[in-house]
């Protein structure tokens, strides 16, 4: 099926800086490592949590350069029968331009082709369109996209909702193209309802309900969900490996401060603190994000998994 080689986990990939806000190369090898290690499906490459909205085209461009040539190189090595597996990627592309959206996915048509499973999506943010807008925005990606489309509603960042049912709506007017949808909404029952009615409308595993919050992992793979996006396998891949594919909701209790203090000051302010602690990379973003306070470090550092 198209969706089997995104199931499971994929990590959002942050972008580590330097003291001098330029792009940390050697950080970005050393957390590839860490994925590497067979615990990861797949990987999404200048999402929120990569502070793409940061990045200019140029610097766009190199991240994924070297991230495709990164893991082209290094093949996972560890988990037993997935040796020398080349990890899928994902490539965030998005906006609150239609127009400039589809020229972006028109300007990269060869190396989407030839490098990306897939490309993710999050709905336009600040003009907060209709459900009508979203619909025909999303169609027009669909239709520009040489490669399937994951959709990434986010109410808490773009301030719109995307409901199940104009979710279903996009799907059925473009299902070769429409791969799935990064549920973060963080509403549970709004995940089931879109469950339920991918059931009706889909092929069995042709559309794909991802989880784009880690704290409901278990739950909407419970549900019949089909993996997780997440910003804290970015620092804990095998934890969060076994999290999804075993369901195993004990483990995925040990992390819920963890999970609330990631998000307490802003992604992925929270999640560089943590791997600057573990000494993959340096605490630096990019305004008009700032690092972590010495208080949500402090707190960081009682924490058990930390």
């Amino acid at each position: 099926m198209k969706g089997d080689s995104i199931k499971g986990l994929g990590t959002a990939l942050i972008t580590p800086f330097k003291a001098d806000g330029s792009i940390d190369y050697e950080a970005i090898a050393h957390i590839l490592d860490t994925q590497l290690t067979g615990y990861v499906d797949y990987l999404v490459v200048l999402g929120t949590t990569g502070e793409a909205a940061t990045l200019t085209c140029e610097e766009k461009r190199e991240v994924r350069r070297f991230i495709v040539d990164y893991i082209r190189n290094h093949p996972v090595s560890s988990l037993e029968g997935r040796s020398g597996r080349v990890l899928p990627l994902v490539l965030g592309v998005g906006g609150n331009n239609t127009a400039a959206v589809c020229a972006e996915l028109a300007a990269l048509k060869d190396e989407l082709t030839e490098n990306f499973t897939a490309i993710l999506s999050v709905c336009p943010y600040y003009n907060k369109p209709n459900q009508e807008g979203l619909y025909q925005h999303f169609c027009a990606v669909a239709e520009a996209s040489p490669i399937p489309v994951i959709l990434y509603n986010v109410p808490g960042r773009t301030g719109v909702n995307l409901l199940p049912e104009t979710v279903m709506r996009i799907y059925n007017a473009h299902p070769d193209k429409i791969l799935g949808i990064k549920e973060a909404s963080g509403n549970i029952e709004q995940i089931k309802h879109l469950i339920e009615l991918s059931a009706i409308s889909r092929q069995p595993s042709e559309f794909l309900v991802i989880s784009g919050d880690d704290a409901l992992a278990c739950e909407v793979m419970a549900a019949g969900g089909a993996g997780l996006i997440s910003v804290a396998s970015n620092a804990f891949p095998e934890d969060f490996w076994h999290i999804v594919h075993d369901q195993d909701a004990a483990l995925q209790a040990r992390y819920t401060e963890t999970i609330r203090l990631l998000f307490a000051e802003g992604n992925p302010v929270g999640i560089k603190a943590v791997l600057a602690n573990k000494g993959l990379i340096g605490n630096n973003l990019r305004l008009p994000l700032v690092p972590a306070s010495p208080e949500l470090r402090r707190q960081f550092a009682s924490i058990h998994e930390i």
